[in-house]
């Protein structure tokens, strides 16, 4: 689920619940190393951290328990202000809370996950899955670069509601807009899969290496 910038290193902390392996190739294209580790001991020493994650919100937060990395994550987001970027479900669980589980998310960025209506007037498919684009809505360093035309790749069926528009970066339209990037200060959650988003996912990669 979580990963780490050590030293001038990534850090990864693989927990079988993210696209570690496609993350680590880009960042390696991109010039910054990284290790997989799965040590609070790790992310304490973290300059950066990503959470990526596929699956269930509620088994995420279980695996965070499992190996104390809550209160970890908190201190290095809130008190250290360390760049902080979630993926996909690691995205959703920088939010409060979801309507898949019953577990309390991280909580650092205002927000909810809510399921997409299955029952959609337009017949779209749900998970929402596939490229889309991403709309711009307020400035960001981690979305420096991108432009109308720029893609990325979606799979999902939960999808993040901000709680003040001012946290959200990228807004996408799947069955009506919906926050696709948010941040608060330092951390910043992505919706979809920059790793799996050729030429756009490593742009933002790269500005998200370069955050201080």
């Amino acid at each position: 689920i979580a990963s780490c910038l050590v030293g001038s290193e990534m850090c990864i902390r693989d927990s079988g619940l993210g696209n570690i392996a496609s993350i680590v190739n880009i960042l390696r294209h991109l010039g910054c190393d990284s290790v997989v580790s799965s040590t609070s001991s790790d992310v304490l020493k973290a300059q950066k951290i990503i959470l990526p994650g596929v699956g269930s919100f509620d088994s995420a937060v279980r695996k965070i328990e499992e190996l104390n990395l809550r209160e970890v994550l908190f201190y290095k987001a809130m008190q250290e202000k360390t760049p902080f970027l979630g993926i996909c479900l690691g995205m959703q669980l920088l939010t409060s809370e979801s309507e898949e589980g019953k577990l309390r998310g991280l909580n650092l960025i205002p927000a909810k996950t809510i399921k997409f209506n299955s029952e959609n007037k337009n017949g779209l498919k749900i998970p929402h899955m596939g490229w889309n684009r991403v709309i711009r809505e307020n400035k960001s360093q981690l979305t420096a670069g991108l432009t109308k035309a720029s893609k990325f790749y979606f799979i999902h069926s939960y999808k993040v509601v901000c709680d003040d528009s001012r946290h959200s970066i990228l807004k996408t339209d799947y069955d009506g807009f919906f926050d696709s990037a948010i941040q608060n200060e330092n951390i910043y959650g992505v919706q979809f899969h920059p790793e799996k988003s050729h030429k756009y996912g490593m742009l933002l990669l790269n500005n998200f290496i370069k955050i201080e």
